[in-house]
This record gives structure tokens, C-alpha cells and sequence, in this order.
């Protein structure tokens, strides 16, 4: 399935945990979500658009003085079907990941082992941003949705994140020895 048919299921998945707005959709994309599927705030509203016109979600809107239309959705039975129908179908490949330093890396032989290893230096200190971002969400997690039994899902999801950022620092610093 292409990028583009799953950003569909992520939003009507958005709509189940209380995000019924695309403005705090963005936001929930930007603070959970993006760090394992990224959402532009461009994707958002055509999604919803032709979400509407299959007739998966509904929309109300909500007039406030001096403010455009609110516009809350709600996911239909339709909609309930197709999430459920999607989530219980077995992925059909394994995602590649863009790296940029995998991409110089690569052709590194170019310039000097110096400048390679200062770029792995680089990597591991964004590695070691995001492990730190990574243990604060789960603190989040933790202490305002712990008891919560979707919170088990997040805190997999939140660990997945957390042992693959952990297995390329490691890859790091074995780079580094090689080199």
C-alpha cells in the first residue's frame, strides 16, 4: 500500500484516541506520532476531505465570533469498519529508512576519516536528543495515562523507538573502532 492510502488509517486512528479537529491532529502528530509516521499539516485536510466523501468520518462545524468554523470530526460505523478491517490485515512490506548519514556514509571513501567520524559523532548526539525525548514521553505516559489500557500501545510503540535509537548508537560506536 502506498504512503498515502496509510496516512488514511492513521487519521481515522487519530479520531479514536480524541483528536477531532486537524489542528489537534498536527499537534498530536507532532508531538507522538512523527517519530515513527510523519503527517504534514498539507496531508491533513485532503485526507479528511476525501475521508468525508467515502463517508468514513462525519463533520460538525462550530461558528465562534471573530474565529474561522471549528470543524470536529467523528469517525462513522463505515469508518470503525475500515480502521478495524486495516489493523487486523498483515502488513505487506517492511518500511525503508531514509538516513542521511547512511546515504554519506556510503560514499564517505570521498573525504577524510575525520570528517566521517566528526559526522558520527554528530549522529550520536542527535541519537542521544532522541532517547532523551523518548524517556521524557514515556514519563508522560507514565504519569498522566498509565492506568489507561491504551497506554500499553503507546508505551510499545514509545519502546520500539527506544531500543532501535539505542541499537544505532551502538552501531555508532562500532562504526567508530572500524574506522
Amino acid at each position: 500500500m502506498e504512503k498515502q492510502m496509510h496516512t488514511k488509517y492513521a487519521i481515522l486512528g487519530l479520531l479514536t484516541i480524541g483528536c477531532q479537529t486537524g489542528y489537534s491532529m498536527k499537534k498530536m502528530m507532532d508531538g507522538s506520532l512523527n517519530h515513527f509516521w510523519k503527517i504534514s499539516y498539507g496531508q491533513i485536510y485532503p485526507t479528511l476531505k476525501k475521508l468525508l466523501d467515502e463517508k468514513l468520518i462525519t463533520v460538525q462545524e462550530e461558528s465562534t465570533s471573530g474565529k474561522p468554523d471549528k470543524k470536529e470530526y467523528q469517525l462513522t460505523s463505515l469508518g470503525w469498519e475500515a480502521l478495524k478491517d486495516w489493523m487486523e490485515t498483515p502488513i505487506q512490506e517492511i518500511g525503508v529508512e531514509k538516513n542521511e548519514l547512511l546515504l554519506k556514509l556510503f560514499f564517505s571513501h570521498h573525504q577524510s576519516t575525520e570528517i566521517t567520524l566528526k559526522q558520527l559523532d554528530h549522529y550520536h548526539s542527535k541519537l542521544q536528543e532522541r532517547l532523551n525525548t523518548y524517556h521524557a514521553i514515556k514519563e508522560m505516559i507514565y504519569g498522566t495515562y498509565g492506568d489507561q489500557e491504551e497506554a500499553k500501545f503507546w508505551l510499545l510503540t514509545l519502546d520500539y523507538g527506544i531500543r532501535t535509537t539505542e541499537a544505532a548508537n551502538d552501531w555508532v560506536m562500532n562504526a567508530k573502532n572500524v574506522l
